[in-house]
């Protein structure tokens, strides 16, 4: 193992080496310069994968960044990691799990597949389901969006429309996974990767599952609305910001906002008035005034698809 470790070290160097861990039960104990052996390969461990989030970062122990020795590649090891928890959005409480069985489906289902990242499972010495993940060669999404240098104006008619089109393709990525019974279940703009070679969207992180008898893909379809407005709006635009910005605009009122989280702006031509009747009439259906929201992918698709045509015209 120190001469797999000799030959294949990040030039980073590691000074001194750990243990080795066939089983990755006690995940927390797993750090910087032991190695993960599971299915016939070895891991050197390189630290725990941070989630950013609101200017701040959270360790997620239970996901390490590691070198495969006998490649030298780099790969993202999750360890399994199961939870219960309560998700709280706007006024709904969600029951929610984290499933690693879960996980490592939807990584068979969509092995090849470019709108997803890519991966294998193995279990561990322990059983424990251990998913060996490539790195997305991209950039999030919401941050591409945030880096653009351009007023609104300029950004919605010649830089949005490509943004859609590549939005609409990976709502079906979604549907895709929907069709197969699967879920998402996490759909967020830090979600969705932006491949720098083609510039095609592809989703991350699939280990979130939910209890919604009613409805089992609502709260994608939300996620996708949620998306949505941001590459709308180019940002996220709040009661309260817009009041600061502009004391004397545009009158915005709860109805106006988004039926989960009630100081989002989703009726966006009361702040863009360019913005089209069909792409807003999309928009508002995420409204707390909506009375109708969306329960499949196709129905979004629907109203959303002819909104390219209308955006070419302008």
């Amino acid at each position: 193992m120190r001469a797999l470790v000799e030959r294949f070290k990040p030039p980073v160097g590691v000074s001194s080496y750990g243990s080795v861990f066939t089983d990755t039960t006690e995940f927390m104990s797993i750090t910087y310069g032991d190695v993960i052996s599971v299915g016939g390969r070895h891991y050197l461990v390189m630290g725990d994968e941070r989630e950013r989030r609101f200017g701040m970062e959270d360790p997620k122990f239970w996901v390490k960044r590691c070198v495969e020795l006998e490649s030298g590649q780099y790969r993202i090891l999750k360890l399994e990691f199961a939870e219960t928890f309560d998700q709280h959005i706007g006024p709904l409480t969600i029951p929610c799990h984290r499933s690693a069985a879960k996980e490592a489906r939807i990584l068979r289902l969509v092995e090849g597949d470019p709108r997803f990242m890519q991966g294998k499972s193995y279990r561990d010495a322990r059983g424990n389901i251990v998913r060996v993940l490539e790195r997305v060669a991209g950039r999030r999404l919401d941050l591409n969006v945030e880096d653009i240098h351009a007023d609104h104006r300029t950004y919605f008619h010649e830089i949005y429309p490509g943004i859609l089109e590549r939005f609409v393709r990976a709502c079906k990525a979604i549907h895709f996974l929907h069709e197969n019974g699967e879920t998402h279940g996490d759909i967020r703009r830090d979600h969705l990767y932006v491949d720098h070679a083609s510039g095609e969207y592809c989703w991350i992180d699939f280990d979130y599952g939910f209890d919604a008898a009613e409805n089992p893909f609502g709260l994608d379809l939300f996620g996708l609305g949620n998306i949505l407005a941001f590459i709308t709006g180019k940002g996220v635009h709040t009661i309260q910001d817009r009041a600061q910005a502009d004391p004397a605009g545009p009158d915005v009122s709860e109805a106006d906002c988004a039926l989960f989280f009630r100081h989002r702006i989703v009726n966006l031509r009361k702040l863009f008035p360019y913005v089209p009747e069909d792409l807003n009439r999309v928009l508002m259906h995420y409204s707390s005034a909506s009375e109708v929201y969306y329960e499949t992918v196709p129905e979004l698709l629907a109203d959303l698809e002819p909104c390219l045509d209308t955006l070419r015209r302008l």
